[in-house]
C-alpha cells in the first residue's frame, strides 16, 4: 500500500499527518512505528490522522505515539492537526473544532501560528516526594489531556533527562499507564524553560504541548503568577500558555499559542 502524507512540526515536535477522512486507511501498531522510525521510515515523534467527526466536532483527531500506541492527546500535534485540516480545506477556515480522546479541542489561526483551546486539566497533585534513579525528587503532577509529572530544577542543562524521565515515566506512583516527565527552570516570574521526556517516544523530545501547559499551570500553583506564561522548549521556540482559574486549583479556557509548520509532502510504501 502506498500512502500520501504530510510532514509537519510544532516547535520541533514532528509528526506524520494523514488525511483519512474516507476511513480507507487502517494501520497496525507495527506499521505506525515503522513510519515514525527515523532510520527505516519517515521519522517522527508521532502520527496524526484526520477522520470524520462522531459527535460535536468538525473532525476527529487520532494521535499515535512513535511506538505505534494510540494516545489521548498531543498539544503540538493538535496545533499541527488544526493547520493541516485548514490546508485540506484550502485555508478557508479561521476556526475549527475536533474531537480527541481527551475531549473537544478548538484551533484558531493567526497567520502561521495556531492557538488551541485545551480540554480542562484534572488530577492535580502537588509535592510528592519520590525516589527516582537514586535521587529523591519533589514531583508535581497534572493531567492536561495526558498525564504529566513536573520537577523544578535550578540548572536545566545539567538534568539527566533520559535517566530521571524514564524513572518517572515507569514509577509506581503513575502506574499502570505511566506519565510524561517534565523538568522546569524558572527564567522569570512569567517565563519558564522546560525539557520533556515523552511516554511512547521513550526519549526527550524538542517540545511537548501538553507538557508546556502542565508546567505553566504548576508554575502558577507555586507562584500565583497570572497567565499567559511564556514557555521556552528544547527546540528553541517560546510558546505562550493562557488560562483562567475560576476556583482554586481548577482551570478553564486553557490555551496554547505557537507555531505549526509544514515541512514536506510525499508518498511512502507501507
Amino acid at each position: 500500500m502506498t500512502l500520501s502524507f504530510t510532514k509537519m512540526n510544532g516547535a520541533g515536535n514532528d509528526f506524520v499527518m494523514l488525511d483519512n477522512r474516507s476511513l480507507a486507511t487502517s494501520l497496525s501498531r507495527e506499521q505506525i512505528a515503522r513510519l515514525c522510525d527515523r532510520h527505516r521510515g519517515i521519522g517522527a515523534d508521532g502520527l496524526l490522522c484526520v477522520e470524520p467527526a462522531e459527535g460535536k466536532g468538525d473532525f476527529k483527531m487520532r494521535y499515535y505515539n512513535a511506538d505505534g500506541g494510540e494516545a489521548e492527546m498531543c498539544g503540538n500535534g493538535a496545533r499541527c492537526f488544526g493547520r493541516f485540516v485548514n490546508r485540506l480545506l484550502h485555508d478557508e477556515l479561521s476556526f475549527v473544532q475536533f474531537e480527541t480522546q481527551a475531549g473537544l479541542i478548538s484551533a484558531e489561526f493567526e497567520e502561521e501560528q495556531v492557538r488551541i483551546n485545551m480540554s480542562a486539566p484534572h488530577s492535580l497533585k502537588m509535592a510528592q516526594e519520590l525516589l527516582v534513579a537514586g535521587t529523591t525528587l519533589t514531583v508535581h503532577s497534572i493531567n492536561t489531556g495526558v498525564p504529566h509529572a513536573v520537577v523544578f530544577v535550578s540548572d536545566l542543562e545539567s538534568v539527566p533527562v533520559r535517566e530521571w524521565g524514564a524513572g518517572l515515566r515507569y514509577h509506581e506512583a503513575f502506574a499502570p499507564k505511566g506519565t510524561n516527565a517534565n523538568f522546569v527552570q524558572v527564567l522569570g516570574l512569567d517565563s519558564i524553560a522546560i525539557r520533556t521526556y515523552e511516554r511512547g517516544v521513550e526519549d526527550e523530545t524538542l517540545a511537548c504541548g501538553t507538557g508546556m501547559v502542565a508546567c505553566a499551570l504548576i508554575h502558577h500553583e507555586l507562584t500565583g503568577v497570572p497567565g499567559p506564561v511564556a514557555v521556552k522548549v528544547k527546540g528553541g521556540d517560546t510558546l505562550r500558555v493562557g488560562f483562567e482559574e475560576p476556583a482554586p486549583h481548577e482551570y478553564s479556557n486553557v490555551t496554547l499559542l505557537g507555531p505549526a509548520d509544514f515541512v514536506f509532502t510525499g508518498s511512502v510504501e507501507v
